[in-house]
């Protein structure tokens, strides 16, 4: 009787010390992932009291009466969702209800694999409308029910998806978005929240002995480190997309791992075998109810299966396993584990290539980082970026840092110096603040000093025009900050040839490379036929551009409208309502800011850069050529494109040049052919995504 009563209280014991156990395990793993800093942040995570739902999410309820409804599905989807199901109908339902809700943008169906569920769901199920319902005749586990579900599947993409989800606006386009742009993914997967607001995972982390690890678990769902596309070794099946042909390729989730667990790692590690690769995409966000399904005691039920598997995993996998962060690797490093190094960039303001030529090439350059391998952290400044900015970069794969997370770059310096290969500061305003503390915080990182254009040549120029002793101050002054920066950078870039010769002279020991302008070849999709107008690109806040903009009205406009009677000038930019309310004449119209100019280039007869100051080489003149429109500029304005008049530019120096040239175009046909063609010619051999990628690997190495 004794030892009857007492039996309970022993396996409580045993119990709770092997609780304790697991714990101490779990917190030797934090301090050697996430250091002692890491590890107590998580433990105030861990137990933070927290509301049960984020009402941000506008989670589903569970509890609502069952009424029959219908999925706004096609006969001809492009994506098949796959969601195999064993009891827990309340979840199955609200679902499939948020499937309802928000839809996708492409077609898609809905397949469900009744596993044999004990509670009856796969008749409350067959009243859904729209629903594929596939019934196993014994339960088969998640692996052969998924496998099953694709089989039936018309879609070329298939979307495997826990029934203990919910789906929020834009999931699924989303992960359409990531194969669409990053033509090497194999899959992508969801940002994975839990109902109260925390993230649970963003990818996830396989280590050199199998174990695995879910990346930013409990840690805040809009934390920069989780709001841009990035590869990653894994991601979870609860939110999985891939091409079906590839999954069939595979042969599907391997049986091996029958009923479940380390099936959705071991296809990432199939597709990577292919040649394919796993991407993580932060602007698909899930709602998953871990444990819902299997709960998460790892020694009883299905949970049991993540230890069996993990050795199975291990077996068939070890050559690659190999090339894994060793187990204990800190996550600051295993997250970038399959990256060259880091490289952190910073300018003024957060990029925008609707906004201004300098942004459009520095997206470029990021998106290239990328593409090279590097691990790309982009710092604004004035601190500020909008979420659409965010998601912006953060689709080129380029964390982005800044306020409220990232309050200064001094402080993030002095937290992560020491991890960066490189640093690249934009302009002399950026730069000048920070030199010394690259220097002091990254020691091993090297400073590259893009100039964007030489500030002090353009502020000379201006000077010159205005005859202001005001501004030849200002641009003697800029011309010793930016040759001194020069002089410190490991590297300085610069955008013209003019610029690379002029320092040569003035600083002869100073490395510095041509970085140009950056555009993609467009082409000219319609002809000569029909055009007609003329078009300026560029905002009124840019002093160049303003100055330019008031010739055109004061001067070039009325000279064009004398011998082109009823022709226009459309203008494309920034325009403050004061500058847009004095501009107002017959034939300039102003469309300030667009988010594609391609429909106005598509039908104009030219551009043109009337610019009498100004550096560096110009983005409204590389953006008409891209999409072989003729440009009509002044010979400031094409100095160092490398362009010659009449072969691929008309150049005109004053006003009766700029109208001579407009008539002259609109009546030799072949000549407006010509300069189209060769424009293209121009921006292909010098203003190309491939000349600036050779540049950036020649510096990098």
């Amino acid at each position: 009787m004794t030892i009857a009563r007492s039996s309970p209280l022993i396996g409580n014991l045993h119990w709770r010390l092997k609780r304790l156990g697991y714990l101490l395990q779990r917190t030797r793993a934090s301090l050697a992932l996430r250091g002692w800093r890491g590890t107590l942040a998580r433990m105030r995570q861990e137990f933070q009291l927290r509301p049960e739902h984020d009402d941000t999410l506008e989670l589903l309820p569970l509890d609502v009466p069952f009424a029959p409804f219908d999925l706004s599905v096609s006969d001809s989807p492009r994506v098949t969702i796959v969601t195999p199901v064993h009891g827990k109908l309340a979840y199955t339902l609200a679902c499939l209800r948020s499937l309802a809700k928000h839809g996708a943008q492409a077609p898609f169906e809905v397949i469900v694999v009744d596993d044999a569920s004990p509670d009856g769901s796969a008749d409350t199920l067959a009243q859904v409308g729209g629903l594929r319902l596939l019934r196993n005749a014994q339960n088969l586990g998640f692996v052969d029910s998924c496998n099953a579900g694709a089989a039936l599947a018309r879609g070329e993409f298939l979307l495997f998806l826990n029934n203990d989800t919910q789906a929020t606006p834009g999931w699924l386009d989303a992960l359409l978005a990531c194969f669409a742009e990053r033509a090497d993914c194999g899959i992508a997967g969801s940002r994975l929240v839990y109902p109260d607001g925390r993230l649970q995972e963003a990818g996830a982390l396989v280590f050199a002995d199998g174990s695995a690890w879910n990346t930013g678990r409990f840690e805040a769902r809009d934390a920069a480190a989780f709001r841009y596309r990035r590869e990653t070794d894994y991601v979870s099946g609860a939110a999985l997309m891939i091409r079906r042909d590839v999954f069939q390729h595979i042969g599907g989730f391997d049986a091996r791992y029958a009923p479940a667990y380390y099936e959705d790692a071991d296809l990432a590690f199939a597709v990577r075998q292919l040649g394919l690769r796993v991407y993580y995409e932060p602007t698909s966000t899930v709602i998953h109810c871990e444990g819902i399904s299997a709960g998460t005691d790892t020694d009883r039920g299905m949970k049991r299966f993540q230890r069996i598997n993990q050795a199975k995993f291990v077996d068939k996998w070890k050559a690659e396993l190999a090339d894994q962060p060793p187990p204990g690797t800190p996550l600051e490093r295993a997250v970038r584990w399959r990256r060259r190094g880091r490289v952190l960039v910073a300018d003024v303001t957060t990029p925008d290539p609707t906004r201004d030529s300098g942004s459009l090439r520095l997206t470029a350059i990021l998106r290239i980082l990328d593409e090279q391998g590097w691990s790309v952290a982009f710092c604004p400044d004035d601190g500020r970026a909008t979420a659409g900015e965010i998601a912006a970069l953060g689709a080129l794969g380029c964390e982005v840092l800044c306020k409220p997370e990232v309050s200064n770059l001094p402080d993030w310096l002095r937290r992560h110096g020491r991890e960066l290969h490189a640093v690249m500061l934009c302009r002399h305003t950026v730069a000048g603040q920070y030199t010394a503390l690259v220097r002091r915080h990254a020691p091993h990182a090297k400073l590259l000093f893009d100039t964007v254009d030489l500030h002090f040549l353009r502020e000379q120029r201006a000077a010159q025009v205005a005859d202001s002793d005001a501004m030849r101050q200002q641009a003697e002054s800029s011309r010793r900050s930016e040759l001194a920066l020069i002089a410190q950078a490991d590297i300085s870039f610069v955008v013209s040839p003019h610029e690379q010769a002029l320092l040569k002279d003035l600083l002869p020991n100073a490395r510095v490379e041509l970085l140009s302008n950056i555009h993609d070849v467009h082409g000219t999709p319609a002809p000569f036929a029909g055009r007609r107008d003329l078009v300026f690109i560029g905002g009124h806040g840019h002093p160049p551009n303003s100055d330019a903009i008031h010739w055109i009205a004061g001067e070039i406009l009325p000279r064009l409208r004398e011998v082109l009677p009823g022709i226009r000038v459309h203008l494309i930019g920034d325009m403050p309502e004061a500058a847009r309310q004095e501009l107002s004449m017959p034939g300039l119209e102003i469309h300030g800011r667009i988010p594609d100019i391609a429909p106005w280039l598509d039908r104009c007869l030219a551009t043109i850069a009337p610019l009498r100051f100004g550096a560096g080489v110009k983005g409204k003149i590389n953006i008409s050529m891209s999409h072989g429109v003729p440009v009509i500029a002044t010979p400031l304005a094409v100095e160092g494109m490398r362009l010659e008049d009449g072969v691929n530019v008309l150049v005109a120096g004053d006003t009766d040049a700029f109208a001579a040239a407009a008539v002259r175009l609109q009546q030799d046909s072949a000549l407006w052919q010509q300069l189209s063609s060769h424009g293209l010619d121009n921006i292909r051999q010098h203003f190309s995504i491939a000349a600036a990628s050779a540049t950036l690997h020649r510096v990098l190495g």
